[in-house]
């Protein structure tokens, strides 16, 4: 199987604050992974360096293959361009805590936009696949209603389309579930399972130690900025070795 994402020894820093340290982490085609770990571990940052939303301080991050956020000139890397970057950002979706929608676009037209003004795409390829997308997440039925009259889990399935959308190589799932009432969480973790199901490459930061269990292929557990231990997800919540890791799952199963 291909790599898709690799990170090699990456470093971040916020101020004094080292938030990543060596990380080192990869993920295949077709591959579901689920990050795990207490609250300010570096999951949610860690994720945002692969979308570029942050820069690291150190080591490097893949996508395809090819360098994010630099190019290469014999022995130097040179930062690219906002241009560049948003060129490169296409190839990883990303689903974050909010929804993030235009309030004053239908769902339709909130899916549609990226593929319309960033791709340049036709119009009607882009309604056509934005219609069979509304349909994967269950909300066909929705598209010209506005974010307003969805619910907070309807929402979230309409930016897991909008992501889908650009044709991502991998989708990023930031704790996709965190702000959603718990009688919504299913549907939204249905929509993931069934995302999983057709092979869609995912990295998902989340408390759902459920879905860690039934949908992800590796489990990795993050603490203090490090990733402490990673493995299929009966090594890592039924027989961990790491003190910490036990500690965690102990407390959450």
């Amino acid at each position: 199987m291909s790599v898709i994402i690799q990170a090699h020894q990456v470093q971040k820093h916020f101020g004094a604050h080292h938030v990543l340290k060596d990380i080192d982490f990869a993920i295949e085609k077709g591959q579901v992974v689920s990050i795990i770990g207490p609250s300010g571990s570096g999951k949610s940052t860690f994720l945002r360096c692969i979308n570029q939303l942050e820069t690291i301080d150190g080591g490097y991050i893949t996508v395809n293959g090819e360098i994010v956020g630099f190019r290469q000139q014999g022995n130097r890397l040179y930062p690219l361009r906002d241009r560049e970057i948003a060129v490169q950002r296409q190839a990883v979706g990303m689903v974050f805590q909010r929804f993030n929608l235009f309030p004053h676009k239908t769902v339709l037209q909130n899916v549609t936009e990226g593929p319309l003004i960033v791709q340049r795409r036709p119009a009607a390829e882009c309604r056509a696949e934005a219609m069979a997308l509304l349909e994967t997440v269950g909300l066909a039925d929705k598209a010209g209603a506005y974010p307003a009259q969805l619910s907070g889990g309807q929402q979230q399935r309409v930016a897991i389309a909008r992501s889908l959308a650009m044709k991502p190589d991998a989708m990023l799932f930031d704790e996709p579930t965190s702000a959603l009432d718990p009688e919504l969480v299913g549907e939204v973790l249905g929509t993931m399972k069934a995302l999983a199901a057709m092979g869609t490459t995912m990295i998902v930061v989340t408390h759902e130690i459920g879905f860690c269990r039934e949908v992800a292929d590796r489990v990795a557990f993050m603490d203090q900025g490090r990733i402490v231990e990673q493995g299929t997800p009966d090594e890592i919540l039924k027989s961990p070795t790491n003190p910490r890791v036990k500690a965690f799952v102990s407390a959450v199963l």
